[in-house]
């Protein structure tokens, strides 16, 4: 489980078997106190990958800044590169993706986003569903 900000707008591909599959960083934030009372903040970078409609839903909604929720699971590829090397990859596949900000909004808190559920989007992705994702249906 992850909530942090998106720090570019999601790729969206198509596999040669017709799967769409979206791609995106998110960042999240720590921040601290240190023994000596100076406040301290690091930022870690989280590869996501979502499949499916939810790789059509991120594609649509998401964009660099806005705030997101991420559930999914480790995945860690490898593969050779170019230069002979073995390279490895780990990311999130998403199952479960929701909107914690307002278009336009950078930064929101969950609780000011809450009140408009039309501008969220949450969505299973993997648990291979064809129907159609409607915004009556989200439960919140």
């Amino acid at each position: 489980m992850l909530i942090g900000n998106l720090t570019k707008d999601p790729e969206v591909r198509t596999t040669p078997a017709g799967q769409n599959v979206a791609s995106f960083s998110v960042a999240t934030n720590m921040n601290w106190t240190d023994q000596s009372g100076q406040k301290q903040s690091k930022a870690e970078f989280h590869n996501i990958v979502a499949w499916r409609k939810l790789a059509d839903i991120c594609g649509q909604y998401l964009h660099k800044g806005t705030k997101v929720y991420i559930e999914g699971r480790l995945q860690t590829r490898d593969w050779v590169g170019q230069d002979g090397a073995k390279k490895y990859r780990t990311e999130v596949v998403a199952d479960t993706m929701q909107i914690l900000s307002r278009p336009g909004e950078v930064n929101a808190t969950p609780a000011q986003s809450e009140n408009n559920f039309e501008e969220a989007v949450m969505a299973e992705g993997n648990e291979g569903s064809d129907e159609e994702i409607k915004i009556e249906n989200i439960p919140f």
